[in-house]
């Protein structure tokens, strides 16, 4: 009942999951990521664990084909479950179980993984993996939705369309950015609509938050606010 993509920026190394469906709040159980370690997405039948036990297992050294091996095996619902995995190094490993409903599969390319199920065909899948592929002149939030609205013309979720989410990690525990459409009839214009928001206002702010290198951060208010008024302004 979701398809979601996982995605790797080659140029700084940052993590993505991005992902929609026509069910409430995606964004709450279906993506996990972790800065320097990797990417999950659980979807189908959904079963968290996949995303909470799947993050320590990259972290343990575990590739992303043995970490999904390991949960399958002591899942007895992994027929039910479609899930993909990616670790920071941009290596892949997936999984659409037999009894995922039409249309069901996952299709991937280099630092990039697209996997769906409850589809409108098998075209939704291509059509995202194709945008994404194509859209490396964008920067990286703005390609990953790009890629899925490319996904909704194609038919989307067979359902119809109610929640969306994207989550980007890069060197710092604290998303880059992280954006959810709960429920609204077009959630992906939503959350193309937040994301422009996030560059008059968070992103401008996020430079001042405190990094592992720099724990203060920024605490001179006058300056931040200066900043974050500067209404059009982008990082």
């Amino acid at each position: 009942m979701t398809w979601s993509m996982l995605a790797r920026d080659e140029t700084t190394g940052a993590l993505a999951v991005i992902a929609a469906t026509r069910f409430f709040a995606v964004g709450a159980r279906v993506p996990f990521v972790e800065s320097g370690i990797g990417a999950v997405a659980t979807q189908g039948l959904v079963n968290p664990y996949y995303g909470i036990d799947g993050l320590p297992f990259l972290r343990s050294g575990h590739s992303p084909a043995s970490a999904l091996a390991t949960m399958i095996a002591r899942d007895p619902g992994a027929s039910h479950r479609q899930v993909h995995i990616m670790d920071a190094a941009g290596r892949l490993a997936a999984h659409t179980g037999d009894e995922c409903l039409d249309w069901s599969g996952h299709v991937s390319a280099s630092g990039v993984s697209v996997a769906g199920n409850m589809l409108s065909g098998p075209e939704v899948l291509s059509e995202t993996l194709a945008a994404f592929l194509d859209g490396g002149a964008l920067p990286f939030q703005r390609r990953l939705i790009a890629a899925m609205n490319a996904g909704e013309a194609a038919g989307g979720d067979r359902r119809g369309k109610q929640s969306a989410s994207l989550i980007i990690v890069g060197t710092e525990e604290w998303s880059l950015l992280d954006l959810r459409v709960d429920d609204n009839p077009e959630p992906i214009t939503e959350l193309a609509r937040l994301e422009e928001v996030s560059r008059r206002e968070w992103m401008i702010y996020r430079r001042f938050v405190p990094t592992r290198s720099n724990p203060e951060g920024a605490t001179d208010h006058k300056m931040i606010d200066a900043a974050v008024g500067a209404a059009g302004t982008e990082i």
